[in-house]
């Protein structure tokens, strides 16, 4: 039998685990998020190297501790206006199919811890690329935060065969 001691902490140890954990930020003044498992690292905008005829969503490359990582400009990938680069916006770097990869952002904001079940569903809208790029929205003190579907927003390239 459980003292009540052990219940109490058995019981905070499961709402703990129900619980996720996002990190949000700002886009084109607009609240979005990632799971934090997601995240890298977080760090100050530094200036990139450009890419001739890179597409309009990426900003260029940044060397992040020896490694080459592509910068994106969140705000122009999705098709809102694009973000005007200074030292207050930050990169938020993440891993996607095991190449990290850096984010523009305006600004974090905070850490949400959430029950999966208060996550809802991104209603149907006549947008292809909206459907894909966000998975579900949060309803975070008054603000309405889209979960951003990572592995839709950014595609890692085949590999060019010649």
């Amino acid at each position: 039998m459980q003292s009540q001691a052990e219940a109490k902490y058995d019981d905070s140890e499961i709402k703990h685990t129900q619980h996720s954990e996002f990190v949000s930020f700002t886009v084109a003044g607009q609240a979005f998020c990632l799971k934090i498992t997601q995240i890298r690292e977080i760090r100050r905008w530094s200036p990139v190297t450009i890419l001739p005829h890179a597409p309009a969503d990426v900003l260029g490359v940044m060397n992040l501790r020896g490694a080459v990582i592509p910068i994106y400009d969140l705000s122009a990938r999705f098709g809102l206006q694009q973000t005007e680069a200074s030292e207050r916006n930050v990169v938020i770097v993440v891993s996607v199919h095991g190449k990290p990869v850096g984010l523009l952002a305006e600004s974090v904001s905070e850490i949400i811890s959430i029950n999966p079940d208060d996550i809802q569903d991104t209603p149907p809208v006549d947008s292809r690329n909206t459907m894909d790029y966000i998975q579900g929205i949060i309803s975070h003190d008054e603000t309405m935060v889209r979960i951003i579907n990572l592995d839709a927003v950014i595609t890692v390239p085949e590999q060019v065969i010649s």
